[in-house]
């Protein structure tokens, strides 16, 4: 296909187009890949983490889950379109690396609550940056949670990792892949 943009004309082979975009994949694949790497043993050499965890986040969420992500400079409050039994829901992508288990008090980045968005899914990932879990927690039970709160922190939009766990649901773990029904039962081994 030639295509004719007034000063350059464009020469497109539908095949190496596809090729291309594949190899793109493939290509940002890689850099995450590196990126995982090179910000662990940032980790381990100076105790302070390179603030990737979200880019990670947002593309192990749409590698896992098959969900596709919209330009970060996109309006709207959110990185996400879903795609099969999220089919249409704006989704916020959170992530956050556990380097201590023992540790309380991790909190999420905060959320945009004034923006237009259906649901949050948060990545935790391990020492390493790879995934462990994805949860999944609705606008509406997160803005109840929120709204109960008296705390300045919640006011912004700001929520535990412990709290969102509580109130959301386990849609993917390192040893299963997907969770079957998208549900999960916090209070099971209660």
């Amino acid at each position: 296909m030639t295509y004719d943009c007034g000063l350059v004309k464009l020469c497109v082979n539908p095949v190496s187009a596809r090729v291309g975009r594949a190899m793109e994949v493939y290509a940002v694949d890689k850099l995450i890949s590196e990126a995982r790497r090179l910000a662990a043993e940032y980790r381990k050499a100076t105790g302070q983490s390179l603030g990737i965890s979200a880019e990670i986040a947002r593309h192990d969420v749409a590698r896992l889950l098959g969900l596709e992500l919209v330009p970060p400079q996109a309006p709207g409050g959110y990185d996400a379109i879903g795609k099969g039994r999220w089919d249409g829901k704006r989704i916020q992508i959170k992530g956050r690396a556990i380097f201590d288990e023992d540790k309380t008090g991790h909190r999420l980045g905060q959320l945009k609550v004034s923006q237009d968005w259906d649901l949050v899914m948060l990545v935790l990932m391990d020492n390493d940056f790879e995934p462990c879990e994805i949860y999944e927690a609705e606008r509406n039970e997160i803005v109840e949670i929120l709204n109960q709160s008296s705390s300045k922190r919640s006011k912004r939009g700001a929520l535990s990792v412990a709290r969102f766990k509580i109130i959301g649901r386990l849609v993917w773990t390192r040893e299963n892949g997907l969770e079957d029904d998208g549900y999960w039962d916090n209070t099971a081994g209660l």
